[in-house]
């Protein structure tokens, strides 16, 4: 298997590659502000399962989430781990939109508010739809988490709230689920 990879002007997207790959992504985005709404931050087991959800991911469907990184620019946080962005295919129980090919994105606190989610969401949503061949992707939030679903309006994206669900991994409010998704041919007219 070919690994992912892939440069934006600033951004440079590919697979985790080890244990300081992972130490790195979690030093930055396993802190209270980043997980707010994402059930907050994980303890030494959450951390694990997740970093065993994406290999096993990656394993199983050939891409996941990756790595997002800054270029090494000069410029700032050059060369440094941002979070991640990428694909999976929707697995949550009981979810509305499973199997489909679903967009994510984490990235630190301190890379907030540049632009970098945006590019790193453009260049996964451009890999999807020309290297993985999705038809559509679907994007899942928090209707508080304002920021996400801003990212994925400006991204093209349109809300479909007849495939909202409830999460029941989870209480109130990190249970209800809000979706957003983008077809190819949406994408290909977008301006």
């Amino acid at each position: 298997m070919v690994e992912f990879h892939v440069e934006t002007d600033r951004l440079r997207l590919r697979e985790f590659r080890g244990d300081a790959d992972w130490r790195a992504f979690f030093r930055h985005t396993n802190t209270p502000q980043v997980m707010r709404w994402l059930a907050g931050v994980m303890d030494e087991d959450g951390v694990a399962a997740q970093r065993q959800r994406v290999e096993a991911c990656l394993a199983t469907n050939g891409f996941c989430f990756w790595l997002v990184e800054r270029l090494d620019d000069g410029g700032w946080l050059s060369g440094e781990v941002l979070g991640f962005c990428g694909l999976k295919r929707a697995d949550a129980p009981g979810s509305s939109v499973t199997g489909e090919m679903e967009i994510g994105w984490r990235l630190r606190a301190d890379a907030w508010g540049r632009g970098y989610a945006r590019e790193a969401a453009r260049a996964a949503l451009a890999a999807s739809f020309g290297r993985l061949g999705a038809e559509r992707i679907v994007a899942l939030t928090l209707a508080e988490n304002t920021s996400s679903w801003g990212l994925m309006k400006r991204l093209g994206m349109v809300r479909r709230s007849d495939l909202d669900y409830a999460d029941e991994r989870y209480d109130p409010p990190f249970r209800d689920t809000i979706v957003y998704a983008i077809t190819r041919e949406q994408w290909e007219n977008a301006p």
